[in-house]
Order: structure tokens, then C-alpha cells, then sequence
């Protein structure tokens, strides 16, 4: 399962419902929802600042995170920002692929590089590239 760092900001209506029944009514509630969703709430903590609680959610897909998102933000009583986590491990097996990347601005200086950068200067795109082909 993915983990989920989920932001939470009561509306006004939330934070009436807060007041009303307490927040270990609302993290019962919630963890009920994310249970029946297939998913375990690792942790729910309320906090000042930014948002107004924060859990780390453990769910077996995107779909049923982005639908209990729906759900929420909908609802107008709260609204939800989602981060999905990873572990040291994942970044690690990250850190191992090989990605090929060109930053912009930067042109491949093979043949084929030169070849593109001729096509998109008989183009009219010169100008947008801003960079100048070096002396072969």
C-alpha cells in the first residue's frame, strides 16, 4: 500500500462540526471512512498553522484517495491537500534508474542534435531556442 500525508483545512462548516463533537469523534469518523475505502489511518494529529490536522494514510491506490478527496473537498467543510509519501527505500531504487534529460536550453550536439536545431531555425524558431550552434 502507498502512503498519503494528507493536509486538512476545516471550513467554517467543519469547524462547527469540531466544536459540536470533538476531534476523537472526527478522527473515529475518519478513520472509519479511510477503513472502508480498504485503506488504515496511521496517524491523525490536529495542529496550528498552515492546515488544521494532519494523517498519514496508508491506501491501496490513487483512485480511492482521489475519490475520498472528492467526497471531502465537496462536501464544503473541509478541504484537503494530498503528498504522496515514499520511503528511503523507494528513492533509493529511484536513485538506481537512468533517466536521460535535457534541460531547456541545452541542445543535443550530435549530428542528429545538429539536424533538429537546422529544422527548427528553417522554422522560424531561432530566435525561441537561444542558443547558437557551436563551430564544427
Amino acid at each position: 500500500m502507498a502512503k498519503y500525508l494528507l493536509g486538512v483545512s476545516y471550513l467554517p462548516e467543519g469547524a462547527k462540526g469540531i466544536l459540536k463533537d470533538g476531534g476523537s469523534k472526527r478522527r473515529q469518523v475518519v478513520e472509519a471512512a479511510i477503513k472502508a475505502n480498504g485503506g488504515k489511518l496511521e496517524a491523525f494529529y490536529f495542529a496550528f498553522g498552515k492546515n488544521d490536522a494532519y494523517l498519514i494514510v496508508d491506501a491501496p491506490d490513487h483512485i480511492g484517495v482521489v475519490a475520498s478527496n472528492l467526497a471531502v473537498n465537496a462536501s464544503g467543510a473541509a478541504s484537503i491537500k494530498t503528498t504522496v509519501l515514499l520511503t528511503p527505500e523507494e528513492v533509493d531504487q529511484a536513485s538506481k534508474r537512468i533517466v536521460t534529460y535535457t534541460p531547456p536550453g541545452h541542445y543535443d550536439q550530435s549530428a542528429a542534435g545538429h539536424e533538429a536545431f537546422a529544422l527548427l531555425q528553417s522554422m522560424g524558431f531561432a530566435a525561441l531556442l537561444e542558443v547558437a550552434l557551436p563551430e564544427t
